[in-house]
Parts: C-alpha cells; structure tokens; sequence
C-alpha cells in the first residue's frame, strides 16, 4: 500500500466516524453489552461455585461427625471379639458353678454394655449366616460342601460390622459349595 492510500484509508475511516456517529456508539454498546453478559456469566458461575463449596464443606463436616468415632470402634471390635471367644470358652458345668456364676454373669453384662455403646454410636453387626455372599459386607475365607445353595454363607468364623452405613469390617465367612 503506498503513503497515498494509507492517507486515504485513515481519511476515509474518519470521515464514516463522523457522518455517522450513531454506528460508532452502536458498536460501543454492543461491546458494552457483551461485556456486560460475560460479567454475568461469571458471577453466576462465581456464585455457584461458591455454593458448591459451602455444601461439600457442610457434608465433610456432617461426614466427620457421623464417622468420628470410626477408629477408635475398629479397635473396640478386636475387644468384643475377645469377649465373646471368652464367653463361648467357658464349659456349662463352669457356668452353673456357684464360684463361677458372678464372674460369667459380669462377663456377660460387660458383653451387653459394649453392644449398647456400639448401638448408640451406630455400630451394628453384619448378618451373615444363611444370607447370600455380598462382597461388599462379607470377606470368604472358604468354601465348604453343604446342602445349602452355592454362594451361601454357611460358617461365621468374625463377625463383620458397620458404622451408620460404611463399613467398619467385613464378615468372614465360609460359603457354599456347588456340587
């Protein structure tokens, strides 16, 4: 382009400004407007992405308050089993012996009690026995030949258990076997 046709352009450019000034605050609008739409867009998507964090907060904190006792629950399991073993371990004739009786009996409300404070706090046992093998509650250990349908749960050797709804330990079992 030569020097003549740059003045030509520029002069040209300036002369439409002028005879039309409307065009030009036409145009200003429209980028007003547009600006103005994506101002929009991104409030709404600060906002919404503002309220999404509130409620992730919000259930991360009902989640820790629900769950906060998950641990120190893991570790009671392994007492109440041994409770439990020890109670199963103690022969009838013992049982109905006059030196024995308080000890079994307070054996056995201990037993109770730490079923209560697991209640309140929504730890439940997993029932197993003659329920159909869920791998999301039950760990097999075993398969064994039994009369029941394959993929039973036959033999408990642990109890499994849940907190609320998440589960704390699964249950060993031993299942069914076809044929």
């Amino acid at each position: 382009m030569t020097e003549d046709e740059k003045i030509d352009t520029a002069d040209l450019r300036e002369e439409t400004a002028e005879a039309a000034p409307e065009v030009a605050e036409a145009d200003r609008t429209s980028a007003l407007e547009t600006e103005l739409a994506e101002a929009k867009k991104a409030i709404l998507y600060a906002h919404a992405e503002a309220q999404n964090v509130r409620r992730r907060a919000e259930k991360e904190a009902a989640d820790a308050r629900a769950y906060a006792a998950t641990s120190f629950a893991r570790d009671l399991l392994s007492v109440a089993d041994n409770l439990e073993r020890g109670l199963s371990a103690i022969p009838s004739e013992l049982r109905a012996d006059d030196k024995f009786k308080a000890l079994v009996t307070g054996l056995e409300a201990t037993g109770r009690e730490l079923e209560a404070v697991f209640q309140r706090h929504g730890v439940k046992k997993i029932v197993a026995l003659g329920e159909k093998l869920d791998p999301n509650f039950h760990q097999a250990m075993l398969e064994m030949p039994s009369d029941q349908e394959p993929g039973t749960v036959v033999q408990e050797m642990q109890a499994g258990y849940v907190i609320k709804d998440r589960l704390l330990r699964p249950a060993l079992v031993a299942v069914a076997k076809a044929g």
